[in-house]
């Protein structure tokens, strides 16, 4: 299934915004392109939303025909234990996460520990958790700690753009990937030469204009076989003022649907 995230909407949730859009409103504005799954990804007020606002959004989500996932950063026992019950508020069958959080840097072994003491509790709810390929780790490394844990309900969540900057092939991450993959990560990237031709600049591109080479994601992969969800998401760049900024985000958006459904 294709759906949208909150880094699809990264600017339009942003203080930036003339009036940021609320998670609601971007579950309306996904139902209104015809998309029936959301994923409320890194998003912070998720984690301080009282019990009423989870129902409330919860509902909205129903009402509109969304299916939801979860994703957050970390993967301590408790974290995933907070994360496992926001699951279930939304009846999400699916949480991102990453080894390392912004306070959590685990040794491979800790991690582990960790993961092996939690999992129980996700299969029994049936939930998967899907950790995705980033910098911070080798791809190498990740799929061999989702295959020492060895449970159906652990996966990878599949970002190629990530690994590019520990100097990694994003082709080469996704043929390692690929046997564990849960969930995928879609939007493309490039670089482009700086001003004065001093460095390049890393960062998002529209589908099917930048690097990515998506057709060998969907060959080695194969995602709509296998009913791994495709969630969209951009890497845009501040465009200089906040009108600007959210059309090309939406015209990005648009670009992304369009690349997906005519791959399908």
């Amino acid at each position: 299934m294709i759906g949208l995230g909150t880094y699809a909407y990264f600017w339009q949730h942003s203080e930036r915004a003339p009036e940021p859009l609320s998670l609601i409103g971007a579950f309306e504005d996904t139902a209104a392109q015809g998309v029936e799954l959301f994923q409320i990804c890194d998003y912070a007020p998720l984690e301080t939303m009282s019990e009423p606002e989870l129902r409330d959004a919860a509902r909205a989500a129903r009402d509109l025909g969304l299916t939801i996932e979860l994703g957050t950063k970390g993967i301590q026992p408790e974290h995933l234990s907070r994360f496992l019950a926001l699951a279930d508020a939304f009846d999400a069958r699916l949480v991102r996460s990453m080894v390392y959080s912004a306070d959590s840097r685990p040794t491979l072994a800790e991690a582990e520990t960790w993961l092996r003491s939690s999992i129980r509790a996700f299969e029994n709810t049936g939930v998967t958790l899907a950790l995705e390929t980033y910098e911070q780790l080798a791809t190498v490394e990740l799929a061999g700690l989702v295959e020492r844990v060895g449970s159906r309900h652990l996966g990878i969540c599949l970002d190629p753009a990530n690994v590019v900057a520990r100097l990694e092939q994003p082709t080469a991450c996704v043929l390692l990937s690929a046997p564990h993959v849960a969930n995928v990560h879609v939007k493309d990237f490039a670089f482009a030469r700086q001003d004065g031709w001093v460095g390049f600049t890393y960062s998002g591109a529209a589908m099917g204009t930048g690097l990515h080479d998506y057709p060998q994601l969907l060959a080695a992969v194969r995602p709509r076989e296998r009913g791994i969800n495709e969630i969209v998401e951009h890497w845009l760049p501040w465009q200089g003022d906040p009108e600007t900024t959210i059309r090309q985000e939406r015209d990005w958006t648009r670009t992304t649907l369009e690349y997906l459904r005519s791959t399908s």
